[in-house]
């Protein structure tokens, strides 16, 4: 006898339990969970659009760092003044790409200097003979002890100083261009009240900081060491700074000038009166 055979079991009863095991089985296919396909960023079921917010942070205005030194943008340009050194340059970067991402222009009216913020608007006067000319900042430096500011062949030129090759010179802010412009939206409805006046930012204060001169830099902490001491003897603040430079690290000595960078410079130059001829002014 099959062992599988029951004589004792209807077929009716049997046609029964057939039915409701395929209706089992079909509405157990037919409720599959479809939470995944509502979820972004799975990898399932239909991706959903996403809208990102743009940064309004410029590449330009974050700190840098050049030969060890960090320079850091300043947010505004308004009310600035400067007197140091001006340089130019030519044919090796003409050309290139400036650090704004313009072609520099050996022949246009652009400069370069390492803090002001990008298409700031500047006089510059030849403090040796008085000649004066515009020009608009789009790159970065110039990296050489007490040069302020860096100009094109052009610009060299309406100054007088292509066969000097440097000239003390005074800069100063004109303007800042926008760069930005906000959105104008339509509206028929009048504001219930007047708004006040547009305030302008007070103008930073750019005599005021933490300045230091560098007064040596050494492969030896040893080395520094001793010249700071000398220092300290003095009565004089001083710190000593490690950081990397061509594939080594030096230790540079730096003393505290002041919290007023007129005065800051007044020491700089006493130090390379006293021998320090290579005394470089850094902020902190």
């Amino acid at each position: 006898m099959n062992p599988l055979y029951n004589p004792h079991c209807s077929p009716r009863i049997s046609f029964i339990s057939l039915l409701v095991l395929t209706l089992f089985i079909s509405f157990g296919c037919g409720t599959k969970s479809t939470t995944t396909s509502q979820q972004p960023g799975t990898g399932t079921g239909t991706a959903q659009k996403t809208t990102k917010k743009k940064s309004t942070s410029k590449g330009t205005q974050r700190p840098y760092v050049i030969n060890g030194i960090t320079y850091i943008p300043i947010p505004t340009a308004q009310g600035y003044e400067e007197q140091g050194k001006a340089s130019w340059y030519g044919e090796p970067f003409h050309g290139r790409k400036t650090a704004n991402g313009e072609v520099y222009n050996m022949y246009g009216d652009t400069a370069a200097h390492k803090t002001l913020p990008m298409d700031t608007i500047l006089l510059v006067k030849n403090l040796e003979n008085n000649k004066s000319t515009v020009v608009r900042i789009n790159d970065r430096g110039p990296f050489v002890q007490e040069r302020i500011i860096d100009l094109t062949h052009t610009k060299a030129a309406a100054l007088g100083i292509i066969g000097k090759g440097t000239a003390n010179v005074e800069i100063i802010a004109l303007e800042e261009k926008e760069t930005v412009e906000e959105p104008v939206v339509a509206t028929t409805k009048k504001s219930p009240e007047a708004k006040p006046p547009h305030k302008k930012p007070p103008i930073p204060d750019f005599d005021k900081g933490n300045f230091y001169v560098q007064v040596g830099a050494f492969v030896k902490i040893e080395n520094a060491r001793i010249l700071a001491k000398g220092f300290a003897n003095k009565g004089r603040d001083v710190i000593i700074q490690q950081y990397p430079a061509a594939g080594m690290n030096l230790y540079r000595v730096m003393v505290f000038a002041s919290n007023s960078l007129a005065k800051a410079k007044i020491y700089e130059k006493e130090l390379k009166a006293d021998g320090f001829k290579y005394a470089l002014l850094l902020a902190r």
